[in-house]
This record gives C-alpha cells, sequence and structure tokens, in this order.
C-alpha cells in the first residue's frame, strides 16, 4: 500500500536539509567575495577626534556610498591648501570586474567594517577581499604607479607538465595585455588579471607585466598562485585545482576567524531548524 509521502517525516526531514544544502551552493559564489585575502597597516597612527579622523570617517562614508552605484572610485578629502598636510584623507575601492553591483557594494560594506577593526587609528591601511580592495592614505597615492609587492600565495601542488607551463605562459601573456579586468583560460588552465581604475593604459601594463614576473619568478612550477602588487594582481591556476594552504609566511587569522564564526553561527542555525522539526513530527 502506497502512503502520502507529505505525511513521512523522514522525507520531510530530507526534503528540508536538501533545500538548505541547494540555498547554500548557490550563495557560494557571493561568499567567496567576502574572504579576506590580506590587510597591510601602517605604524603611523593618528589621535582620536582629530582632523584626520575626521575626514578618514568622511572617506569611508563616500566608499560605501559610491559601491552602491559603481565598481570603482577615488576620493580626496580635506585636500584644501587651508588643510593641514598630515590631515587629508586620500582614499580608492576597487571591486573584481566580474561582481554584480550588489555584490560590490556588500563586499565594501564588509572591507570598511573590518579596515577599522584591523588597522585602527592608522594613517594609511589596505585591506583585500577576495572581491573588492580598498585603501586609504593621508598622502596623495591615486595615480601613481606603485608595483611594490603586498602579498604573494604559491600552491603547495606543483606540475612538471611542458604543456601546463606552455599554457600557463600563454594565459599569463594574454592577461598582461588587460587594461581593467580580464579573465583568460587556455585547456586546463585559467586566471585572471586587474589594475587599479586610476592607472593609465601603460601603467597598467607596467604594473601587469611585473606581476606576471613575480607569479613565474616567486612561484615557480606551482599549479596556482596569486600576486598582488600595490595597483594590480594576477592570478592562475589548473582548472578544478584548489588549495587553501599557501608556501606564503602570511597567515590569514582574521580570514580564518570570521570563517569559524560564521561556521558556527550557521551550525547553530541548522541545528535550531532541525530541532523544531523534530518537534513538530514528534508532536
Amino acid at each position: 500500500m502506497l502512503r502520502n509521502s507529505s505525511h513521512n517525516p523522514i522525507l520531510k526531514l530530507s526534503s528540508l536539509l536538501f533545500l538548505i544544502v541547494s540555498l547554500t551552493n548557490h550563495n557560494c559564489y557571493r561568499v567567496q567575495a567576502h574572504i579576506f585575502i590580506y590587510a597591510v597597516c601602517s605604524v603611523e597612527k593618528y589621535q582620536t577626534s582629530s582632523l584626520f579622523e575626521t575626514n578618514l570617517n568622511s572617506l569611508l562614508s563616500s566608499i560605501t556610498s559610491s559601491s552602491s552605484q559603481s565598481s570603482y572610485n577615488s576620493f580626496a578629502i580635506g585636500n584644501e591648501a587651508s588643510t593641514p598636510s598630515d590631515a587629508a584623507a586620500y582614499g580608492v575601492y576597487q571591486c573584481r570586474g566580474d561582481l554584480k553591483t550588489s555584490e560590490c557594494s556588500r563586499c565594501v560594506q564588509n572591507a570598511v567594517g573590518q579596515i577599522g577593526l584591523v588597522c585602527s587609528y592608522t594613517y594609511a591601511a589596505s585591506l583585500q577581499l577576495e572581491g573588492c580592495l580598498i585603501r586609504y592614505e593621508n598622502r596623495d597615492f591615486l595615480g601613481k604607479l606603485d608595483t611594490s609587492i603586498v602579498y604573494k600565495k604559491c600552491s603547495r601542488g606543483t606540475s612538471y607538465d611542458v604543456e601546463f607551463f606552455r599554457r600557463r605562459d600563454d594565459v599569463l601573456s594574454d592577461l598582461q595585455t588587460a587594461t581593467s579586468f580580464r579573465v583568460s583560460s587556455l585547456g586546463l588552465v585559467e586566471g585572471f588579471a586587474q589594475c587599479l581604475g586610476d592607472l593609465s593604459v601603460g601603467d597598467c601594463s607596467s604594473c601587469l607585466s611585473e606581476a606576471v614576473g613575480k607569479l613565474k619568478n616567486v612561484c615557480g612550477s606551482a599549479s596556482a598562485a596569486d600576486v598582488y602588487l600595490a595597483q594590480c594582481y594576477a592570478r592562475y591556476w589548473a582548472s578544478g585545482y584548489f588549495d587553501s594552504d599557501s608556501d606564503s609566511p602570511d597567515v590569514d587569522k582574521v580570514g580564518k576567524t570570521i570563517a569559524i564564526i560564521v561556521g558556527v553561527l550557521a551550525g547553530v542555525a541548522l541545528i535550531i531548524v532541525l530541532l523544531s522539526v523534530l518537534r513538530k513530527v514528534a508532536g
């Protein structure tokens, strides 16, 4: 005799779990945009209630507001001739070129919230998430080429396949010609690169050339590698390859802490939902 599946508690629970997993997978890409990559903070700190703090708060507010309209913008607050030179605040934000405006805005809001915690009261700071970057200083750095290396990650996995290296080099050569954001793939090798929007075409090319060179020289035969310079970055990986470990000495303590908090909250929420269903079933 067939039973009505709508009254089967096991099927109800299975359906609920399937729905939760489906929603989690659907939002996976969005969560990736908020993963912490690095933060750099200056040693020099400003005094609370100073003019620079006022200008910085105005700058961060402008960045947050602008991100709901555009994926890139730069600002200069308090740089009038009558303002003390160390009180001006210069800043920029940029989202990855493949993010939607709503995703960009969420990423920037997250970054603005984190930078005040990671780099408290510092005159200069930059914070890179997977999907966006924000940076501020008390000196005018906007539009000025800076190819200093900020962060690198080389996968522990390596490849010695000649064909892999040929395709990797072709992908990197293509990325090197980018003028803003570019994605490239060839066979099993994929990658993308991006320059800050305040760079000229020539400076963008110089920055990416430097980044690609460091990818090859620093990470050698790595199956995946990321290099972030001050004003551009380039990344490549073998399709389907992911390695959360790195040969870089940098430890993503902030990212791991955030991931643990989110994971714990998600686990608690899931347990509450399941207990609620089981009570209804038992009742």
